[in-house]
């Protein structure tokens, strides 16, 4: 299984972007499907992540209200809307398969840029 983010882009603070993550390959099974960033000089962090049955949903603090996570129809996709984008969300943004319950991450996807403008 491959993991496609795209999406990405500049946009003013206040503005909205959609990233997507497509899975290809094999049938595509896993438990949650998550949202990472870094930024520069930064770890990684989670920002959300749905779970694929049941469709429950976790967010960072930092994003909750703004940013939303959800799955396509085809079951292969899953989404991160983001809107009132602030500087400070510029970032690398990846997608991860986690395959169980547990906190191992078994896909990652390339990134793809998130610039926000002041």
């Amino acid at each position: 299984v491959q993991l496609q983010a795209s999406g990405g882009g500049l946009v003013q603070a206040g503005g909205s972007l959609r990233l997507s993550c497509a899975a290809s390959g094999r049938t595509f099974n896993t438990y949650a499907m998550s949202w990472f960033r870094q930024a520069p000089g930064k770890e990684r962090k989670l920002v959300a992540r749905i779970t694929w049955t049941g469709g429950s949903t976790y967010y960072a603090d930092s994003v909750k209200g703004r940013f939303t996570v959800s799955r396509g129809n085809a079951k292969n996709t899953v989404y991160l809307q983001m809107n009132s984008l602030k500087s400070e969300d510029t970032a690398v943004y990846y997608c991860a398969s986690r395959p169980t319950p547990g906190p191992a991450y078994d896909v990652w996807g390339q990134g793809t840029q998130v610039t926000v403008s002041s």
